[in-house]
């Protein structure tokens, strides 16, 4: 009966507790930050910007990307592929880079790191390029669509990072006054 009573005292001190910690929550409690370890990664980019400078904005999703495997992860052992198919292609092509100076040096930083680019021949072609219009750090491929489904097949997670302005906590305050009212 005592050993019961103990058990039985516990559960309930348990319980409250829980219970205790629940009511305390609430929208003004901070959220917590977990410093999960991810163990190595094999990505997939698709790469099909509306604009040469959209691609190229678009390569900081891959710059977080290798600095959260930096600090989280594995990146040694992990693997990053990107696909472009396109208009972001005229970035891509080193005969425009007088109108595109900074592409090289950005494609040139993440295949160092150990990225794979590879552009699409169907796109390229389409677009008035041939194979060997492109730089030196890239791979053409027969096309993009069995690029994409050949990595897919070997397990790679398919990753399609959309482009939005960024919109700041200032602004937000411009347009919601009554934000600073309430803190």
């Amino acid at each position: 009966m005592s050993l019961r009573l103990t058990l039985s005292t516990y559960v309930t001190a348990f319980t409250l507790l829980f219970l205790m910690q629940i009511a305390h929550a609430g929208p003004d409690d901070p959220s917590k930050f977990d410093p999960v370890q991810y163990g190595a990664q094999k990505i997939l980019y698709d790469w099909n910007y509306p604009t040469p400078e959209a691609g190229l904005r678009a390569l900081g999703f891959v710059r977080n990307h290798i600095k959260a495997l930096q600090e989280f992860g594995d990146l040694e052992k992990s693997d990053i592929v990107i696909v472009a198919h396109g208009n972001d292609l005229h970035a891509f092509s080193r005969l425009n880079k007088a109108a595109y100076p900074e592409a090289y040096s950005a494609f040139k930083e993440l295949t160092d790191l150990g990225v794979k680019i590879h552009v699409c021949r169907n796109a390229a072609r389409s677009r008035g390029y041939g194979p060997e219009d492109f730089y030196d750090v890239m791979t053409v491929v027969p096309a993009a669509v069995i690029d994409i489904a050949k990595w897919e097949n070997e397990g790679y997670s398919y990753m399609y990072a959309e482009l939005f302005p960024k919109i700041t906590r200032e602004e937000i305050l411009e347009k919601h006054p009554e934000i600073n009212l309430s803190q």
